[in-house]
């Protein structure tokens, strides 16, 4: 839709609410390929990164089945490659003052144990670590077994089939993955520095909060947070949030119908600044500071007709701060029956737990967190069938990051995602023809992102009408005369956003922002609807494979071994080759402070390094080659390479070259492009006569000749687009299903 003129009208002034909050730091089980069909699978991007998961390393291909029942043929114990016990998996910014020892389980305690009678919220007390708000997800999802061990797989012990190996699955932006530690822990004076259980012994906590750590890069990545992220990685259900100084409608109907429904809640207490954390109320509420929300009980008062509505909290520390109306020793208790009070005090099983009335909360508190299960917990009903459509993407600075609506020149660059709702909601009671949607807004991986300074952006999102048949990107002029027909209550820097609308059965666009403009970053946008609705798609374009035409021989990594007799057990100590040694110098002189190299460096580097092999004589690769490596090792979407994917890099690299190498027939590091054609064989590649042709004329000079720079630039492209189609051929069948703007955005990234 092209700028049209609107002589007469008035531009609409539609402004922007915004909310900056302070994270929290002081000191339900959702069957995802039932409810998410193809959920996270339709994002072209995310694809590109998939396609090169092998770089990370090739042991994370291993299940931990394979992992733990390798070590524990071997007798070894298993020492985690991509989360050592050193430096770098406890901190990016500041070293912590106190002398820290990883440590095993069996070297702290005697008889250590997974998890003893069961996992509670007994076995969550906060150590040193700023994370209150994951521990306070944690207390809440362990009311809930078939969640919690959906978390914490069970079959795990010290005994049985013991390697000191153990796993956690979360949810991770629409699928549920599998995170592998070894059970190392931080430790100072033989104490566990972080989570523990109040039984020394007890380590099914530690190694949760270790997991999940990882998970993020490091422990100093979990300092500060809100409760909601924590809970969504745990069930991958809909969060929502509270500000309960807006009085919510019906507040406590909806907190009990979801609690009934094992939706996870938490609340905390705001700062206007970070002076004010850690800081405590009159009555010993900490500011900033996340608590689980247990239970909600209504009690007769004794003395009067009427009954009071008590909430039931718990303090991450391991003990009660509060000191008003409902504390253990306090006069209300007097105001109930015996039965009511006996029952109240039974149900409080630990001294961390503690009551108030359901008025003071919502006096005291001023954010409310809640993690439902399905969308139907957001208004305690349970007769609707919702679909969700999952849509990702990225704010690009430049292009696509066009901020939210106070910024009008560039608002309308943002992208645009086309909503079709034509069947009302079935409900006799409303006179009202609508259909109910719910709109999530999650950015990604900004967390993992911390130790480069990434920080929550300031999200949200606008919903507008438009004209049926209306498929084209909408312009500036549209949203200059059109107002939005709905929209998040607020901006805020929570990693997700979300609200819940009835719309008028039509067509609709949603334009999920940031706040400010030329701002980056990626994000999930999933629509649940109470019935179908219809996402507009592109004419697709269906790309075949078929062996004979074009393949990729596919190694499997299998595990072979002989059972030995009593064997020695012994801890694996991998150390660094003289090669290893001498990419890690070189890397560290040019990578900079960031450990990150871009192309430029990656050609400073390689040039380096080929230097000071005789065997490989070229004088380096050119910048356009370079570009390619970094597409096909680039693991994490940063255009950049760290030195783990370097030395992947490198070793391609090498086995390239010994292929190139027995085809070089006169020594002058070329080959002739009709030996490609083994070459590209030798190296597992399966092509037809069409692509051999277009490799000559893409990468041979004028007399048919291929350099090592065109040759190792051909493979890198090659590989890289064998590893895209594996991405998405997800059945196997040798086919794929792209529109033309999937295809481009896939072919100009490599």
């Amino acid at each position: 839709m092209g700028d049209e003129k609107h002589d007469g009208k008035v531009p609409l002034v539609e402004k922007t609410k915004v909310k900056v909050l302070y994270e929290t730091e002081t000191s339900l089980q959702l069957d995802t390929k039932a409810a998410y069909p193809n959920a996270g699978s339709n994002s072209i991007y995310s694809a590109i990164l998939s396609r090169n998961e092998a770089v990370k390393d090739a042991k994370r291909l291993k299940t931990f089945l394979e992992l733990r029942d390798k070590y524990v043929e071997k007798n070894v114990m298993f020492e985690d490659p991509l989360f050592p016990a050193d430096d770098s998996s406890l901190f990016y910014s500041r070293k912590p003052s106190m002398k820290i020892e990883w440590k095993r389980p069996s070297e702290i305690c005697e008889n250590p144990q997974f998890i003893i009678d069961g996992a509670n919220r007994t076995d969550i007390c906060q150590g040193e670590l700023g994370d209150c708000w994951l521990l306070a997800a944690i207390a809440c999802l362990t009311l809930n077994e078939k969640l919690l061990y959906r978390v914490i797989p069970p079959d795990q012990s010290f005994t049985e089939n013991y390697a000191g190996i153990f796993h956690f699955q979360f949810w991770r932006y629409g699928e549920w993955i599998d995170v592998v530690v070894d059970d190392r822990i931080p430790t100072c004076n033989n104490q566990l520095v972080f989570t523990k259980s109040f039984r020394k012994n007890e380590f099914w906590s530690a190694l949760l909060e270790k997991a999940y750590a990882k998970l993020h890069g490091s422990y100093e990545a979990l300092k500060g947070g809100n409760t909601l992220e924590a809970m969504e990685d745990f069930t991958g259900g809909v969060t929502e949030y509270f500000e309960l100084s807006d009085d919510p409608t019906e507040l406590y109907k909806t907190m009990k119908n979801a609690l009934e429904r094992g939706s996870l809640m938490g609340c905390s207490i705001d700062v206007c600044s970070e002076s004010e954390l850690e800081s405590r109320t009159e009555q010993g509420l900490v500011r900033g500071h996340a608590y689980s929300i247990i239970s909600l009980e209504e009690c007769d008062e004794v003395s009067k007709d009427t009954r009071i509505r008590l909430i039931r909290l718990r303090n991450p520390w391991g003990f009660v701060l509060w000191k008003g109306p409902w504390s253990a020793n306090s006069k209300e208790w007097s105001t109930i029956s015996a039965a009511d009070r006996e029952n109240l005090k039974k149900q409080t099983i630990e001294a961390s737990e503690f009551w108030m009335s359901f008025a003071d909360f919502k006096k005291n508190f001023t954010k409310l967190e809640m993690c439902n299960l399905t969308p139907d917990t957001l208004q305690g009903d349970e007769r609707n069938t919702w679909t969700v459509s999952v849509h990702e993407g990225r704010w690009v600075r430049g292009s696509s990051a066009g901020g939210c609506r106070n910024f009008p020149d560039t608002f309308w660059t943002n992208p645009q995602y086309r909503l079709q709702l034509y069947e009302e909601d079935d409900d006799p009671d409303d006179e009202q023809v609508a259909c109910t949607v719910v709109v999530a807004l999650m950015q990604k991986g900004r967390r993992m992102q911390r130790h480069q300074g990434a920080k929550f952006l300031t999200i949200g999102f606008s919903i507008y009408e438009v004209m049926c048949g209306q498929n084209q990107h909408l312009q500036k002029d549209f949203f200059l005369y059109t107002a939005s027909k709905a929209k998040c209550k607020t901006y805020i820097n929570l990693r997700e956003v979300t609200e819940r609308f009835c719309l008028p059965p039509g067509e609709y666009v949603i334009i999920p922002t940031t706040f400010k403009p030329h701002e980056e970053g990626e994000f999930i946008l999933r629509v649940f609807s109470e019935k179908q609705n219809k996402k507009q798609k592109e004419k697709p374009i269906v790309f075949v494979s078929d062996r004979a035409l074009a393949s990729k021989e596919i190694e499997h990594d299998t595990i072979r071994g002989e059972k030995r007799k009593k064997p020695k057990r012994k801890l694996l100590q991998p150390e660094e080759t003289e090669e290893e040694k001498q990419f890690r110098a070189i890397y560290q002189q040019i990578a900079g402070d960031d450990m990150q190299i871009c192309a430029n460096e990656l050609k400073t580097i390689l040039k380096n390094v080929l230097s000071k092999h005789n065997d490989i004589k070229s004088e380096g690769f050119s910048l356009e080659t370079c570009r390619s490596m970094i597409a096909l090792m680039d693991t994490d979407g940063t255009g950049k390479l760290n030195l783990q994917e370097f030395k992947h890099l490198w070793k391609k690299i090498k086995d390239w070259q010994l292929i190139f190498k027995r085809y070089d027939k006169d020594k002058n590091w070329s080959i002739s492009s009709f030996e490609m054609r083994n070459a590209v064989n030798d190296a597992g590649f399966q092509l037809n006569r069409q692509l051999y042709d277009i490799i000559a004329m893409r990468y041979a000079d004028e007399r048919l000749n291929i350099d090592f720079d065109s040759y190792i630039c051909c493979f890198v492209r090659l590989e890289g687009m064998f590893r895209a189609f594996n991405a998405f051929d997800k059945d196997g069948d040798g086919i794929i299903k792209l529109n033309v703007l999937e295809w481009l955005q896939l072919t100009m990234y490599s």
